[in-house]
């Protein structure tokens, strides 16, 4: 399970969004307010020490670049809050949306016929 923190999931995102960026760059992207560039610098080491980014060096600087895919963090983020707040049920999860989150009815079916596909599929 790949768990990143709000600051982590940040420059991700731009990371993933830009393909490639050195750190200024990647501030460049972050809403305000900015994070000093040592910041976002600590955060990028860290996410390269755990694999999650690499780097390509001009000079002495750094051009990063994300080596975990944006849709496998999805996939694990997802599963993981379904384990966390439904018990692992896919049921349960789309009874939210559909009770909470006041899902609008041509979604719905749409997401049920991706569903029906799916089964015809298997």
């Amino acid at each position: 399970m790949i768990r990143l923190n709000e600051k982590e999931e940040q420059v991700m995102q731009v990371l993933w969004r830009l393909e490639r960026a050195f750190v200024k760059e990647i501030v460049a992207e972050l809403e305000s307010p900015r994070p000093p560039v040592t910041t976002v610098s600590s955060i990028v080491r860290k996410l390269e020490a755990e694999g999650l980014v690499g780097h390509e060096e001009f000079g002495k600087t750094y051009r990063y670049y994300p080596i975990l895919k944006k849709k496998d963090y999805r996939k694990s983020f997802f599963r993981q809050m379904m384990e966390d707040y439904f018990g692992g049920s896919t049921e349960q999860l789309l009874s939210h949306f559909v009770q909470e989150e006041n899902m609008d009815p041509a979604n719905l079916k749409k997401l049920l016929d991706k569903i029906k596909n799916k089964e015809d599929a298997d």
